[in-house]
């Protein structure tokens, strides 16, 4: 007899009882259970909450609405962005502007990001490793850092002050030192290294003698790669193509440095605008459209990709890498390589370092234009030059960096943390309930942009709810880490399952036959092997936060200022020297806990996704 045909015991008194304690005695089952409680708490009732705020009517709005009470259900921020008069500026036209963006980024940025992988991965190249580390040292750049080096090369006057280029006497026009094409030439020279680094992974697991045995028919180069290598990193490019689009329509600080200046507002940049001067629901209606917009997308790489989710690159029989010969091709290649690189990194970022040393910018490097004013400058020297002293000597740079190490430090332990054991639950969940439940709960972050997902945490925050049961967080540094954390949640949660992934189940069973508690095979077992994966996730987080500036900008306050803020701040008041500065101060900050990371504890941000 089938066992799908044997009669199913009833759930009695006694039954329910014994499945309850089953779970209760169970570690395993516990940390479950208190997991799945926690995502809730964290994602699903925080976007509740914010949905079931466009829907309330708040007191600000009676005076537009008269005979109506605060606290009620209403349509009207749904009609404000939607069907009235002010429905264009308000959202037709950013949505617009995010699209174009978002389409032409992801256009640049994910080919480009593909070809640097298989050129580091797949060919002969020579200068690999150097080159390797070069390519992928743009993520750890923040976006809007590649804005000010941006500006500090084309800025023209209508910004107030002179770039590189202007004050060369190159006349620069304003349609490329600002607007669209400033911002997607900007975001792909960050977002590339998205599809790079995916990209290059999938290419890892490629075994050669797939493609070896499609030139054995005859295939040429051009043939084998659209045929057999494409089809077989599909799922990777498709990928890194979501995440891009994703990232790009929602990115804020790209937008805000290089758009505002001439009016041009994109969907997060205009939301934003609302968050602060209100109403502040239009904002958390926005931002509802965009995590449809990132829903819609997913969607789309789900169907594009077809039943087949993955393809298999790796099976039971050993498998080899056989670089490909460029050939002929190798110096062009290598030509490209080197403009791309000094044109998307050297040069931007030398003019940037060079502009904290200058008195006015786009007045050249003679020695009567150069200042240590902007690093090491006195207050007696301020009114000669701005209002602040140098960063150095000035207050709110070492509060702002003090925040900035105490926000990357407890935000990345704790998201690292968690995404170890959301990982483990995932890798050993495949195929059951909860593993896919937990699995799809964490992934809803991912789905928002930095400023939607912050904008539902400052709704859900920013008053008591439960009467008090959820406290109002607004203005505390609390809430940034906590904003922060979740929000990490999909990458950490990632790395983590790779990382179990590469642990066997048949090391736990041993331990288990042995007499083995749960606990000891965690201490003993789970956790020293997992100890390279842990740091390169922590890692991962670590730069991800450091950098942040989209997701927490609408949180700020005087005293939870970061150094990201700080130099966002500098630089929309006109002190772009101060803000370069700055800038730097972050870069070298990451780099450098990087390096000691990668040297101390093997810690690899490309082996961690």
């Amino acid at each position: 007899m089938a066992k799908k045909d044997l009669p199913r015991k009833p759930l009695t008194k006694t039954r329910l009882k014994n499945l309850i304690l089953n779970v209760l005695r169970n570690p395993f089952n516990m940390i479950v259970l208190v997991s799945l409680i926690v995502l809730f708490c964290l994602i699903v009732i925080p976007l509740l909450t914010m949905i079931k705020s466009t829907f309330t009517l708040a007191e600000g709005e009676l005076r537009r609405m008269p005979g109506h009470r605060a606290g009620e259900f209403t349509m009207y921020y749904w009609w404000y962005i939607t069907l009235s008069n002010m429905s264009k500026a308000v959202l037709w036209k950013p949505l617009l502007n995010s699209f174009v963006c978002g389409f032409f980024t992801t256009l640049i940025s994910v080919p480009l990001g593909s070809v640097l992988a298989w050129l580091m991965i797949r060919t002969d190249i020579p200068g690999k490793k150097l080159l390797g580390i070069l390519v992928t040292v743009p993520y750890m750049i923040p976006s809007w850092t590649k804005a000010l080096a941006w500006l500090a090369v084309f800025r023209t006057p209508t910004s107030g002050a002179n770039g590189f280029l202007t004050g060369m006497g190159i006349p620069i026009p304003d349609v490329l030192a600002y607007g669209p094409v400033a911002i997607v030439l900007c975001m792909s020279m960050h977002y590339y290294a998205f599809s790079y680094i995916q990209v290059s992974g999938a290419l890892r697991s490629i075994n050669s003698e797939l493609e070896e045995m499609g030139e054995i028919q005859g295939a040429n180069k051009a043939q084998i790669l659209r045929h057999i290598t494409l089809p077989l990193i599909l799922p990777s490019v498709l990928s890194a193509l979501v995440m891009t689009v994703s990232k790009s329509i929602g990115t804020y600080g790209v937008a805000a440095n290089l758009g505002n200046r001439i009016g041009y507002y994109t969907l997060a940049t205009r939301m934003r605008v609302f968050i602060d001067q209100g109403p502040q629901a239009v904002g958390y209606a926005m931002s509802i459209v965009l995590v449809g917009l990132a829903a819609l997308i997913l969607m789309s790489n789900q169907k594009a990709i077809g039943v087949r989710k993955s393809y298999a690159t790796v099976g039971g029989k050993g498998g080899r890498s056989t670089l490909m010969p460029l050939g002929a091709a190798k110096k062009p290649m290598m030509a490209f390589l080197a403009v791309f690189l000094f044109l998307a990194m050297v040069m931007p970022f030398f003019v940037l370092i060079m502009e904290t040393f200058q008195i006015t910018t786009g007045a050249g490097y003679g020695m009567d234009n150069l200042t240590l004013y902007n690093w090491i400058g006195t207050v007696d020297d301020a009114q000669k030059y701005t209002n602040y002293p140098g960063i150095f000597r000035h207050v709110e740079f070492w509060s702002a960096f003090k925040n900035t190490v105490k926000l990357t430090l407890i935000g990345s332990i704790i998201t690292a943390i968690c995404g170890q054991f959301l990982g483990y639950i995932s890798s050993r969940g495949r195929g059951k309930w909860y593993g896919n439940l937990t699995e799809q709960l964490v992934f809803v972050p991912y789905l928002m942009s930095g400023v939607a997902f912050s904008t539902m945490y400052f709704s859900m925050f920013s008053i008591p709810h439960l009467g008090g049961l959820i406290p109002s967080l607004y203005g505390t540094f609390t809430l940034i880490v906590l904003t922060s954390v979740v929000k990490h949640f999909p990458f950490a949660s990632r790395s983590g399952t790779a990382n179990m992934l590469s642990i066997s189940v048949e090391l736990e069973e041993a331990a288990d036959i042995a007499g083995a508690s749960f606990w000891k095979r965690m201490s003993s077992i789970i956790i020293p092997l997992a100890k390279n994966g842990f740091i390169s996730g922590f890692m991962l987080t670590f730069i991800s936060i450091a950098k942040e500036l989209d997701l927490i900008i609408i949180m700020m306050t005087p005293t939870t200022r970061t150094m990201s803020f700080l130099a966002f701040t500098y630089s929309q008041e006109g002190y772009n020297q101060m803000s370069d500065a700055i800038s730097v101060c972050v870069l070298l900050f990451i780099l450098v806990c990087y390096i000691v990371a990668n040297k101390v504890g093997g810690a690899d941000i490309g082996k961690s996704w």
